[in-house]
């Protein structure tokens, strides 16, 4: 049994700052986990890529050779991939043991966790190869600033829960960036009734039956939980990688380990 799991959110929300702060934490705690790089338009890495989908195809190739646009390229770069999962996919995953944990740094384009199929393919290809796999949902926590913009927020990440049909953990990223915090405490887990309040304030009369319809459908899903993420603090990361590794079921079957005490150790 692999784990995985599926780093989305839209561009700008820190994805691949967390993949890297994920794998220096992991690295410090003496835990193993390779990133993978999905984006065909990425350049500087500030961790080992252990797998990268720019040997496959590269999006400055695409956008020479066919003449498209960066948005089209990737696209195209994306349907590529999707094409050779059987090919390039398991050839890569064959390298890895069976009990290892993947985490796959994906584009920011929404198309692609919202109605494009390729990373759902994706995904049951990966489940096809027995791992479990957890989506990431990354949504900048200064994104957040009022009602209607953590409505936004959350109906695009139901898009990718529908979409993956997978474990699924929302986290505001860049927390460590927030000047207010109080205001996006608010937003962390809070009441259905509550938000209907606001978004009913902010809008005109003739929306409340929509507004009441999106709070049932956000409460119905779960989706006002969201976990914030402060990289400054190793408790934080440690704590978004607890609940990740509950959807995945990550160390369950592990042997408990037994140990001496070392009072010198532990002081250490």
């Amino acid at each position: 049994m692999g784990y995985a799991q599926l780093v989305i959110g839209p561009a700008g929300s820190g994805k691949s700052t967390y993949c890297s702060s994920l794998y220096q934490h992991c690295e410090t705690t003496r835990r193993t986990v390779h990133i993978v790089n999905l984006d065909p338009a990425a350049e500087n890495f500030d961790y080992p890529v252990a797998m990268d989908i720019r040997e496959l195809i590269s999006l400055d190739d695409v956008m020479e050779e066919l003449g498209l646009g960066p948005n089209g390229a990737l696209m195209y770069c994306m349907e590529h991939l999707g094409e050779n999962l059987d090919a390039w996919l398991t050839e890569e995953l064959d390298n890895y043991m069976e009990d290892d944990y993947l985490v796959f740094d994906c584009p920011g384009q929404i198309e692609l966790f919202s109605h494009v199929p390729v990373l759902k393919n994706f995904v049951e290809h990966l489940q096809r190869k027995d791992f479990n796999v957890c989506a990431v949902y990354l949504l900048d926590s200064q994104f957040i600033t009022d009602v209607t913009k953590f409505i936004s927020g959350c109906m695009a990440s139901l898009s990718a829960m529908v979409q993956l049909e997978l474990p699924h953990v929302n986290i505001l990223s860049k927390m460590d960036l927030v000047t207010r915090k109080k205001g996006i405490k608010d937003y962390l887990n809070p009441e259905p009734q509550t938000l209907l309040s606001e978004l009913n304030q902010h809008m005109a009369p003739k929306f409340q039956k929509l507004n009441k319809a999106l709070i049932e459908l956000v409460e119905e899903y779960n989706m006002v939980s969201f976990v914030p993420l402060d990289l400054r603090k190793e408790s934080s990361i440690q704590y978004v990688l607890s609940q990740i590794d509950s959807c995945i079921q990550f160390g369950e079957d592990a042997d408990v380990k037994i140990r001496d005490f070392d009072p010198d150790e532990d002081q250490d």
